[in-house]
Order: C-alpha cells, then structure tokens, then sequence
C-alpha cells in the first residue's frame, strides 16, 4: 500500500506541474489559431465530411490500409470511451458542473485543432522498415519540418508509448465488475486484489485476441462495436432526459453559472476549473494529443483533406454529442454532489434513473466502451514503438501492453487518472508545435482541394 501511495504521490505532482497555464495556453491557443486561420472552413463543409465518411469517395486504388469510416470508428473507439462515462463524472467531481463548458470550448476547437493534424498525417504519410505506408505525428514532424525536428517526434513517440496504456480504461473497468458483479454475488469479498487480478487476465486476454491481428482486425472490430455501444448508450440517455425535460433547462443555467464563477473548485478558483475542464476534454476526444494521426494516416484516400474533415466530426461526436447527455444525466440525477467518483457516480446516477435496467446497462456501456479503447490503444501504441525501435518491437509492445492492463486492474483510480494526464500532456508539446509550424501547408492543401469540389 505505502509503495501506492508514493507512486501516486509522483505521478500527480508530475501531472501538476505538467498542466499548468502554458499547456493549456497551447492547447486552446493553439485551437484558436486554426479556427480562425482556416476561416472555420471545416465546420462550414460539415455535410461534405459526413459525405466522405458515407463512403461517397472511397476508391479501392487509394494507399492507406483502412476505409475513412474504418478509420473515424477505430478513432472513435479509442475517444469514445470511459472519459465519456467516468472522464466526465472526474470533471464534475472536481471542477463542478461548470468544467463541463470547458469541455465544449476544448471540443470546439478540437475540430479546428484535428482537421489540421489529421490532414497533415495524411500529406506526409512514412515508411516503416518493412515499407508499409504508416502515418502520424512522429511522421509528418519529420517528413515536414525535417530531420532537424525529429527530437520532437522521439518526444511524441516515447509519451505515446506511455499514453497508449490503457491505465484508466483497465482500472475503471475493475472498479465496475468488483462493485456491480462480484459483490453481489458475495465473491473475493475478504481478497479484493485476487478478483482485481482475475479481472485484468480475463480482459487482457480478450484484447489479446483482438489487437494482436493488426490495425484491419482492430478497425473491422471497432466499426461494428462503436455504432453499436453508441446507439445503445443515446437510446438509453434519450429515456432519463425525455423523462426529466423541465429539469434541463435549469441544468444548462447551473453549467454556465459555474462555468464563469468557480464556485464549485476547491478555493473557488476559476483557472483551476478551466484547467480540470481543458484535462478532461482533451482525454475525451484527444484533439491536440496527435493518437488520433495514427488512425486516420492509415486512411484509404489520396486526398488529405478528405480525413482532415473526416477526423474533424470525432470531438463533435465523442464530446458535445456523448460527454454532454451523460454530464446532463449527472447533473438530473443529483448524485454529483456526493463523495464518489469516476464510473461510480455515473452507474449511481443511471441507476437512480432506471433503477436495476440501468444499473445492467452502464455495466455493459463500460464494457463495450473500455474495451473498444483498449483495442485502438494498442495500436497506437504500436505505431510508438515501431517508430522507435523497428517493426519488431510492436509484438514486443503487446505483450507490455496486456501485462499492464493485469497491473493497472488493482491499481487507485488516482494513480490510473494522474497516469494519463501526465502522458498526453507530453505528447500535446509536439503535437501543436509541430502541427502550428506546419500549418500553412495545410492551408495551401484545402485551398487546393475545395476549389476542385
């Protein structure tokens, strides 16, 4: 217990120090920059993107290895996930119901922030040793900045082999089954820690199955799971909020009071809600992270632009569409103001809602939503390695990878959260950095590609 204890100790003064004003400053700045620099051209072709991600223009002869909509599903596997069910419960926990409009800003500009990273991870796609066609942050730094960067896309890689470890997702998943199987059933009641790790081999072993067939058994998985779990999770939210309509308005009014006053923050602090705000939407839909390049930079299409817009409806989707219904069912339910956290106070407030059904039904949600994450992770974290170290190291990376899910099941959902905070703010440094630098470039590609249409 006591070597948990310090390691949580490390981890959150690193995460701490690591999230301070001036990566949030690059991070929303950042967003701003491309807003407003493309003219918010990317919103303005929301239909065209959906057209894209239809399949109206997919072409066989295309390079890349995987479909636009393949791609967007295994992307939005890897965002829509636990930081949508316990990520937000976190934010609120924390920061109050105000964090959760600074969940939104991060979403807005995300879309901004992911057209263009997603864009240049298409332009300038790599070549691994083997010589298949690989995209990514780690790529088009070094294929579009030059060899004199490639300090920076090292940095990304070496974060994303940390953030690509599915800390949180294994240990909420552990949380969920040890409160809502095992107790009840009366089982590992007096040696938690046997049913946590029974847990971790269990799912380790199903995304074994999984991830080690590749990004093309990772993304046909994910393309059916995620339209799936998502419909499941709307349908279900579409009951609570129909079934509490005139509480809604007065919890947007308590989301946008809080949003501007701090009230709800420890110390009242307005700049620390906006940090918790800007953490938790980023680990939501990751739009400044660069995991997202990986998938999309494996896209079948000789249009760059085509997944710029593509990858530009995942914050959309995952953060104002999914994180938005179960922030207004945490905030229906009254449960937010009790001391617990994470996928507890979510399953507590679907349980308060639809009593036993929606106690099943977030168990299943998180699931669904943990492993679909896990799945895509992988293969990011793949990509880290194989940039690093050479193809050899990606089963290597496997194996590493589902030992940790095992290690991080009995872990504390603060070593799990501060664990992931840390990573992703290390890989944001690179990330908009190098996407900033090479902003003009994209610019110049859209330009091109919106006057053929």
């Amino acid at each position: 217990m006591e070597i948990y204890e310090k390691l949580d100790y490390i981890i959150g003064t690193l995460a701490s120090l690591l999230w301070g004003t001036p990566l949030v400053i690059l991070l929303i700045g950042g967003g701003i920059f491309f807003s407003f620099y493309s003219r918010m051209t990317p919103i303005l072709y929301f239909k065209h993107a959906f057209q894209i991600l239809l399949g109206k223009y997919d072409s066989s002869d295309d390079p890349g290895q995987i479909t636009h909509f393949e791609a967007l599903s295994s992307a939005l596997a890897g965002t829509v996930g636990l930081g949508n069910i316990a990520g937000v419960a976190v934010a609120i926990h924390t920061g109050g119901p105000g964090a959760i409009f600074w969940m939104w800003i991060t979403a807005i500009l995300g879309m901004s922030t992911k057209f263009f990273t997603c864009t240049l991870a298409v332009m300038y796609r790599g070549y691994d040793d083997k010589g298949e066609i690989q995209g990514g942050v780690m790529h088009y730094i070094e294929q579009g900045l030059g060899k004199k960067y490639k300090p920076l896309s090292l940095m990304f890689s070496i974060s994303g082999l940390f953030g690509s470890i599915v800390f949180f997702q294994a240990n909420q998943l552990s949380q969920i089954i040890r409160d809502f199987i095992y107790s009840p059933m009366g089982i590992f009641q007096n040696n938690q820690s046997i049913g946590d790790l029974l847990t971790g081999i269990i799912v380790a072993a199903l995304v074994g199955a999984v991830i080690f067939g590749g990004i093309q058994r990772i993304a046909k998985v994910a393309s059916r799971l995620v339209p799936f779990m998502v419909g499941l999770y709307l349908l279900a939210a579409f009951i609570i909020i129909t079934n509490n309509i005139v509480k809604i308005p007065f919890v947007f009014s308590m989301i946008f009071h809080d949003a501007f006053t701090g009230d709800a923050v420890t110390g009242g602090a307005l700049g620390s809600m906006i940090i918790i705000g800007v953490r938790r939407g980023l680990f939501s839909n990751e739009a400044g992270t660069g995991t997202e390049t990986m998938a999309h930079g494996a896209a079948k299409t000789s249009e760059p632009v085509r997944e710029g817009l593509v990858a530009m409806l995942g914050p959309f989707i995952d953060t104002i569409i999914v994180c938005s219904i179960t922030a207004i069912i945490i905030l229906i339910s009254g449960v937010y103001d009790q001391e617990i956290n994470g996928v507890s106070m979510t399953t507590l407030a679907f349980e308060k809602e639809l009593g036993v059904i929606g106690k099943i039904f977030i168990t299943i949600a998180v699931l669904t939503f943990a492993l679909s994450t896990m799945f895509s992770y992988s293969f990011y974290g793949r990509k880290c390695a194989s940039y690093i170290f050479g193809t050899p190291a990606k089963n290597i990376y496997n194996w590493i990878y589902i030992i940790m899910i095992i290690i991080a099941s009995g872990a504390s959902i603060d070593i799990a959260i501060n664990f992931v905070d840390s990573a992703f703010a290390l890989m944001v440094i690179p990330t908009m950095v190098g996407t900033l630098l090479l902003s003009p470039k994209v610019m110049t590609e859209a330009k091109k590609y919106f006057s053929k249409l």
